[in-house]
């Protein structure tokens, strides 16, 4: 393979960082567009009684995609048509209780300025989304948001770039501003991405993360530094929990079993020393109502690993280490 020279290096970085520095000053640019129409258009979409229907053709169309996506994943219910199967029966997809957001920069696409008079004759209302307020996609719109760019970044300024950035942006910042005006929450977003690492965080409570009682080791208030050990072991969770009356009474750990064999007190006899003498007598719990996100918080928070899980009473629900979480995918 030919290796280019330093300077066809420095050649390629200058063009890059001016292709980037024409879409960022498209993009700044649109600030100062950004008033009554906008703030027109997020009402209309916070209103509309049945879905948004968003479609374009080309790159345009690309762009609709992805802003259509946007939409559903944050709370607006909505979808992509392709102008030109709209004209072979996807048009039935839209209701006059619909709203169409229609992106073209030249505001002439042929496909897409045919099924406009379809669009409103069904009673839906029409946003556009054009870089030319005047052309034929601008004057059949109810609300117009400008996105025109002074130029596109490709240096023939030709292939869509720069204009097709800006409407990205421009879409991106009308789906959250929606997210924001109807109270959407992260609790709303794992709904929909409940495939993803965000969802199981969120959609995912101690209950699914816990080992049930019978699986978390356990010892007596009484029992010795031995049988602590030995709980330890067959547990692996690198931990016991002591039990009082049928409650939790402490946590015995490995740390506080090097603690144990550091100490004096402890003497060479681990059927004399009792594992109340070392163990933690106000452990962290939690309940297993509780998002497991939240237990991994406070378990970073308060640099333990492992957790136990009690009900209202303090009796033993389950336990969890970080492992645990892990396996779920929490962490």
């Amino acid at each position: 393979m030919e290796i280019a020279s330093a300077t066809s290096h420095t050649l390629h970085i200058e063009r890059a960082l001016r292709a980037l520095e024409i879409e960022a000053a498209a993009v700044q640019a649109m600030r100062a567009r950004v008033g009554a129409s906008f703030a027109q258009a997020v009402e209309a979409l916070l209103h509309c009684t049945g879905r948004v229907v968003v479609t374009g053709i080309g790159k345009s169309g690309h762009i609709a995609r992805k802003i259509a996506s946007t939409l559903a994943s944050t709370g607006t219910p909505a979808l992509f048509v392709h102008p030109a199967e709209a004209q072979h029966g996807d048009l039935g997809m839209i209701s006059r209780n619909d709203i169409v957001i229609a992106l073209s920069h030249s505001g002439e696409s042929a496909e897409l300025v045919d099924i406009l008079p379809l669009i409103k004759r069904r009673g839906a209302a029409l946003i556009a989304f054009t870089g030319k307020s005047n052309s034929s996609l601008g004057k059949e719109a109810d609300i117009v948001l400008d996105c025109a760019v002074e130029r596109e970044a490709c240096p023939l300024n030709l292939a869509p770039t720069a204009s097709t950035t800006a409407a990205l942006a421009m879409g991106d910042a009308l789906a959250v501003v929606l997210l924001e005006a109807r109270g959407f929450t992260a609790e709303d977003f794992a709904l929909s991405h409940p495939g993803g690492k965000l969802g199981r965080k969120l959609l995912t409570h101690v209950r699914d993360v816990m080992r049930p009682p019978t699986q978390v080791p356990t010892v007596a208030l009484g029992a010795n530094l031995e049988a602590a050990m030995l709980s330890i072991s067959k547990g692996a969770m690198g931990m016991t929990v002591v039990i009082e009356n049928d409650r939790v009474a402490g946590i015995f750990t490995d740390r506080d079993l090097r603690v144990a064999l550091s100490s004096h007190t402890c003497g060479a006899d681990f059927r004399i020393a009792l594992v109340a003498d070392f163990m933690t007598r106000t452990p962290k719990t939690i309940s297993e109502d509780k998002l497991a996100a939240d237990a991994a918080e406070m378990m970073d928070r308060f640099r333990i690993s492992q957790l136990i899980v009690v009900d209202d009473d303090q009796r033993l629900r389950g336990a969890f280490n970080t492992l645990d979480l892990m396996n779920k995918g929490v962490l």
